[in-house]
């Protein structure tokens, strides 16, 4: 975002260099004696208060654009502090991660003691809501200050979908990334709770109320209907993928068949760089554009263990941990 805004910056002021410039050549001839026909004897110009009036004020504003760009460098390029923050996201994210990071990532927006923000990610993804809700507030944390996410070992699926709202995305050679894809889990237990001898008994308001729970299987209508929930998460997806690195669509599907990748073999596209936690430091100096930055690590941000999930869900989760998540 700050790149952008520089190049953006820098274009409209070169654009309104170069109209002054020609502003000013057009006046400058405008001022010089008439054009006489070719036969006619030419006498040379001869140096008058006007002309070098006029040739002042040109050096004058370009002098001035030059420092106008000159100094939207310096606010975009300030060198601030060097304090980084490194904020984990580790094991599945769920709520209760959401409940403790989406607070931490405001909290360092407004704090002016931050220059920056290393995100370190080891995490397989999670559910819907909680990722889409820490993916966001990394985004605007970017608009703010540079952030830089890491993995040493998985960033896959809502791992991933967090990372691609930081500036770059820094992982170790065979860390495991991608897993880009949404996957809705549903257990039909009525057999077993016909087994041992269960009976479920619902009081509904309406026919798709229980959908999706585990005492019942899914209609042919209801699978239709989830099948259109979980495509409009995949797209979401995309797009966030598609907008924080910068790929179209068409390559971003390529990576979207929910398998991860080692780093290595997609750098370039899904990571910018490999490298270990202190390259991840160096490249979020590089963007704070300063050197020897004073790291602090916030921690106690992992998820409790022995929760389980009821009914059915739509999560961004790698799905060689769905079983362990489902059974707590």
């Amino acid at each position: 975002m700050r790149e952008n805004l520089w190049k953006y910056v820098s274009a409209v002021l070169a654009l309104l260099l170069a109209l002054s410039t020609v502003a000013i050549a057009i006046i400058y001839h405008s001022a010089s004696p008439y054009i006489v026909p070719a036969n006619a004897t030419v006498k040379p110009v001869e140096e008058n208060t006007l002309n070098v009036s006029l040739r002042c004020n040109a050096t004058f504003q370009e002098r001035e654009l030059e420092d106008q760009i000159s100094f939207l460098r310096s606010l975009i390029n300030r060198t601030g502090n060097g304090t980084i923050a490194i904020v984990p996201l580790f094991g599945i994210i769920d709520e209760y991660t959401a409940l403790q990071v989406v607070p931490l990532l405001r909290e360092l927006a407004s704090n002016s003691s931050v220059g920056g923000v290393l995100l370190w990610i080891e995490s397989p993804g999670g559910s819907v809501g909680p990722v889409m809700e820490i993916y966001s507030e990394v985004r605007k944390l970017s608009l703010v200050k540079p952030v830089v996410a890491y993995s040493g070992g998985i960033m896959a699926s809502g791992g991933y979908y967090v990372a691609v709202g930081a500036d770059k995305i820094i992982a170790d050679p065979l860390a495991e990334v991608g897993s880009i894809g949404v996957i809705y889990v549903h257990y039909n237990l009525e057999k077993n709770y016909e087994m041992n001898g269960i009976k479920v008994e619902v009081f509904k308001t309406g026919p798709y109320k229980d959908m999706g729970a585990e005492w019942r299987g899914l209609t042919e209508e209801e699978k239709e209907m989830i099948s259109g929930m979980v495509n409009t998460y995949f797209q979401a997806f995309l797009k966030a993928v598609s907008g924080g690195r910068g790929m179209n669509m068409s390559a971003v599907k390529d990576f979207a068949t929910g398998r991860t990748w080692f780093a290595e073999n997609v750098t370039g596209t899904l990571v910018d760089e490999t490298g270990g936690i202190d390259t991840a430091i160096s490249v979020l100096e590089g963007l704070m554009n300063v050197t020897g930055a004073k790291v602090v690590i916030y921690k106690n941000l992992q998820s409790p263990s022995g929760f389980t999930v009821y009914g059915s869900r739509a999560l961004y989760l790698d799905p060689r941990y769905v079983g362990p998540y489902i059974g707590g």
